[in-house]
């Protein structure tokens, strides 16, 4: 009888505290009338922030506040909004946490920051600016336009990206690309690995580099490239037949490679100090 009226109060305890944690939470709506074009930034100190198109010339921000431990300010003038989580005194990861939805106009320019993250833009065409710390940072079918992303040891994710000016700066998170193509894809990472699969197209300058992560790049057999990779201390594997490139790139087995496929469309950079790195061809060993 005891251990059952143990239980009870359990139970009664749990419930009021799910009562007063959801007492504590506030929704929040904000809506904003733009032009074309228009720029879009929020800035998160803890909690995610998700980006899609608006079926209008509107900015509609909903945020989730945890707490009273934080208010949200925002400023709009003429075509731009700002949208910032402002944190009072005593607020921590807990109690500052903010979630935010965001809707934008297909072509309006965003910044997003959050130290924790996660964050996510989808189907936008305009330029994308993503900064974290640890957040987990979700890029997907995005086109014609510029995406920057920084972060410091946030897994980076891109899908679905064309036509793209894509530069992503990273210290230790492992970065991702998947059928991301444009004029110019760069990624720098001091220890995170980059992992790419595409085709390489678009005629673009694609530069993969790390310091000590490994490199895994992966092209169908018809991919057009002018290709150089070279890892000072680590091992370099290449699954295509290579035409020898007019280039003072000395290639050394194992360790460094150049060489052309079909008419040399894109050049792809490849360069590790430490790390492994593996040109594959799609379909081998899969």
């Amino acid at each position: 009888m005891c251990r059952s009226k143990r239980l009870s109060a359990l139970v009664v305890a749990l419930v009021l505290v799910t009562a007063v944690l959801a007492a504590a939470e506030t929704r929040k709506e904000l809506r904003f009338k733009v032009h074309r074009r228009a720029s879009v930034s929020v800035a998160n100190q803890f909690g995610p922030i998700s980006v899609k198109p608006s079926a209008g010339k509107v900015v509609l921000v909903t945020a989730i506040l945890h707490s009273d431990k934080a208010e949200i300010d925002e400023s709009h003038s003429r075509n731009r909004v700002s949208v910032t989580t402002h944190l009072l005194p005593g607020a921590d990861a807990s109690t500052g946490q903010v979630d935010y939805e965001v809707l934008v106009p297909a072509d309006a320019s965003v910044t997003l920051h959050s130290a924790t993250g996660p964050l996510r833009a989808e189907r936008l065409h305009g330029d994308v600016i993503l900064e974290g710390n640890t957040a987990n940072v979700d890029v997907r079918d995005l086109s014609n336009g510029h995406v920057h992303i920084k972060t410091l040891n946030g897994p980076v994710t891109l899908t679905n990206i064309t036509d793209g000016h894509v530069e992503i700066t990273s210290v230790s998170g492992e970065v991702a690309l998947n059928s991301v193509s444009g004029p110019l894809v760069h990624v720098n990472s001091n220890s995170g690995r980059i992992v790419y699969d595409g085709d390489f197209g678009g005629g673009g300058e694609y530069s993969l580099m790390t310091h000590t992560g490994d490199i895994e790049a992966t092209a169908p057999a018809y991919a057009s490239i002018d290709v150089v990779a070279s890892s000072t201390q680590g091992k370099v594997v290449n699954d295509f037949p290579l035409q020898p490139a007019h280039t003072s790139f000395a290639a050394k087995a194992g360790t460094a490679f150049a060489g052309t496929m079909g008419k040399a469309a894109s050049s792809v950079k490849l360069l590790s100090f430490s790390g492994k790195i593996h040109l594959k061809k799609r379909g081998n060993n899969q």
